[in-house]
């Protein structure tokens, strides 16, 4: 028994160095005839190197026996590597890295943080409030439009109102030249239906007035009136621009004795109804006693029909005391608020007369079903005022010469009053 499992443990310790066995024939035949002696010699081979070199001897021979090249194992080899050192960096960043800060650390730099904003936004907010308070006074230094004097008085015994327009200071100037020419228009508010204007002072924004002007209202009705005040930079070939206005609600004043002040020029409101206005032309020659009418143009007129246009033409009317002379009218202009007429009309008044007529100029939109609706009105001559004055004292300043002017036009009723009120 002893001999078997001898011859047993001699077969096992002989199975690894088969591969010697397959190179060398010779020793293994030697092995076989003497077993006793390898058995001596197999003891040395269990030294770890010596099984480190069988090991990879085996590896090799494996390796070489596998269906794939050796580049590709290569490759495959190089591969694994690069992962497992990328793995291997995760790793030691993730562990070994830049520590964060403490919470309160870091609450401490934010809020530090928020601090510094707030104040940035503080100083830009001063900087905004600053520069809004100095955007303020500019608008207010550019809104001063000058200053006005007036007086009001109250005739209790005749019911007569009197405005007294004084003089103006520091008007704002509305000329290229740095200079204004400017008159006041005065009026009540709401009905409008009688309305003065001063003279116009040539080149000067500190003009002297001292024209007075008288409204016949009874002192019951006083109460709900507005007067206004309203100062215009004249122009002869365009419309006049409006400087400043003052409005005074007239139950707000005490009418028991005469007052008289200075008021600030305020900013006025642009009018609610424009009619538009009407260039016209005038020349009379004194020797032959004949007063020629140019209706020239007129533009920005009212729109009266449905689609937004109108029908335009020009009724002339030459009367004396309120009774009519002679009338005339121009041709209808189809579907034009900007018509150009270009039409004059002749009309024979004697030199004696000129100073007592009217010229009453009125636009009409032309209907062809209905009544042609008057769509504003103007007059010159005699109880004429503001501008319709102007332009009658010129034309007969310049006799033989044609003298133009644009008119704003009027309400009809406004005209109609006036025409019939005595003169100043």
């Amino acid at each position: 028994m002893r001999l078997v499992s001898g011859g047993l443990r001699v077969r096992r310790a002989a199975e690894p160095s088969e591969p010697e066995s397959e190179e060398t024939t010779e020793p293994a035949h030697h092995e076989h005839a003497h077993p006793e002696h390898h058995h001596e010699h197999t003891h040395p081979e269990h030294h770890p190197g010596h099984d480190y070199n069988h090991m990879k001897e085996k590896f090799m021979n494996e390796l070489s026996h596998l269906p794939i090249p050796m580049w590709a194992v290569a490759a495959i080899v190089v591969l694994v590597l690069v992962l497992v050192a990328c793995f291997i960096f995760c790793v030691f960043k993730k562990c070994f890295g830049k520590k964060k800060k403490p919470k309160k650390a870091r609450e401490r730099k934010a809020a530090g943080r928020r601090r510094k904003e707030k104040e940035g936004d503080g100083e830009s907010g001063e900087k905004d409030g600053e520069g809004k308070k100095d955007g303020e006074e500019e608008e207010k230094e550019q809104e001063k439009l000058g200053k006005l004097e007036f007086s009001l008085d109250y005739n209790f015994t005749d019911s007569q109102l009197i405005v007294g327009i004084l003089q103006a200071q520091d008007l704002a100037a509305m000329d290229m030249g740095g200079t204004s020419d400017p008159y006041v228009k005065v009026f009540l508010l709401p009905d409008k239906k009688k309305k003065y204007e001063t003279k116009v002072q040539r080149k000067n924004l500190s003009p002297v007035f001292n024209e007075t002007f008288i409204f016949k209202i009874p002192y019951a009705e006083l109460g709900g009136k507005i007067l206004i005040l309203q100062v215009f930079d004249f122009d002869r070939f365009s419309k006049h621009d409006m400087i400043g206005e003052i409005k005074i609600p007239m139950n707000s004043v005490d009418l028991g004795q005469p007052m008289q002040q200075w008021r600030d020029l305020e900013s006025g409101e642009k009018e609610e109804e424009k009619l538009g206005d009407i260039c016209i032309s005038l020349r009379y020659v004194p020797t032959a006693g004949k007063l020629t009418v140019n209706i020239m143009e007129a533009k920005n007129l009212k729109k009266m029909d449905v689609g937004g246009l109108s029908d335009p033409y020009v009724k002339i009317v030459l009367q004396q005391n309120g009774k009519r002379i002679k009338k005339k009218k121009t041709t209808v202009k189809k579907n034009t608020l900007n018509p150009y007429f270009n039409e004059s009309f002749s009309f024979e008044v004697p030199f004696e007369q000129i100073q007592k007529v009217q010229v009453v100029i009125t636009v009409y939109d032309y209907d062809k079903l209905g009544s042609n609706d008057p769509i504003g009105k103007t007059f010159m001559g005699y109880g004429a005022t503001g501008v319709g004055l102007r332009h009658w004292s010129d034309m007969l300043a310049n006799p033989r010469r044609p003298v133009a002017q644009w008119h704003t036009l009027m309400p009809e009723e406004e005209v109609d009053a006036a025409l019939k009120a005595k003169p100043r």
